[in-house]
């Protein structure tokens, strides 16, 4: 094992390591024990939330149903972005046409527009899935974009002198180019998915329940360890969503790719 490889494991270590010392320390020493559930102790969090049955088994259900309201948004977002991207790229009145709003779209904070939606779509589940779409678009949009602007000028030369169609260029040359982009906005998507689910949950309360509703309940009845429990399972699926993501792109662009030339 190389001297930069075990630096790169050993120094999350340390760094876990530290946080967890100061952690205990805080919770032990400087809280009072009346105020000790405002940071509860990290074994109290893992016997109450995790290792109990009953406690787990709820939390990876609102988990679920977070997880289904932010795949579904994402991947309708996916499939809406990819294919704006497309159409700008064919089209410079498109771009020029659309570029603006998506732009405002992301400049527009989403809880400003959360009300906006309860009073027009109410607040079932179909206004969760559009919270994660207004969320997670622009990425997809942009990268998407880039990657096919970003296109090899000579290549496109030379199959416009094969005369090549538009569909057999955007294909064969401009969609592949894309994929390094593409993925890199669908990485990013994939976490602002998981945070615009959650935002969801914690306004749009018809139907099941998400973790976000169970962060605000858990609030509301001051339980520490609950609390703590389901902030950790959301960013642990937050974080397996994103590793997901990058490895299905080493496994459909390999490693022909390496931005920071390594």
């Amino acid at each position: 094992m190389t001297r930069a490889r075990l630096r790169s494991i050993l120094l999350p270590i340390a760094f876990a390591t530290g946080v967890l010392a100061l952690w205990y320390l805080t919770s032990a020493v400087l809280l009072a024990p009346s105020k000790r559930f405002i940071l509860p102790m990290p074994h109290e969090i893992l016997v109450v939330a995790f290792l109990d049955p009953d406690n787990l088994g709820d939390l990876l259900e609102q988990l679920g149903t977070t997880a289904i309201v932010a795949m579904t948004g994402l991947a309708i977002a996916t499939v809406i972005g990819i294919t704006t991207a497309i159409l700008m790229s064919q089209a410079k009145w498109v771009e020029t046409t659309l570029y603006p709003y998506a732009v405002a779209l992301q400049s527009v904070p989403i809880l400003a527009l959360v009300p906006l939606i309860a009073f027009a779509l109410g607040y079932g589940f179909g206004s969760r899935i559009l919270v994660v779409i207004l969320i997670s678009l622009f990425p997809i949009i942009t990268n998407t974009l880039f990657g096919l602007h970003s296109a090899n000028a000579q290549m496109k030369d030379l199959f416009r002198l094969k005369r090549a169609s538009r569909w057999t260029i955007l294909w064969r040359l401009q969609f592949p180019a894309a994929l390094p982009a593409l993925f890199t906005g669908l990485r990013i998507s994939a976490g602002m998915a998981v945070v615009g689910s959650i935002v969801a949950d914690f306004f749009f309360r018809q139907g099941n329940s998400g973790i976000g509703l169970a962060i605000d309940t858990y609030r509301n009845r001051l339980d520490g360890e609950m609390l703590y429990g389901a902030i950790i399972l959301a960013s642990l699926f937050g974080l397996v969503v994103f590793w997901l993501f990058g490895l299905l792109s080493r496994l459909v662009i390999g490693r022909w790719y390496q931005p920071d030339g390594r």
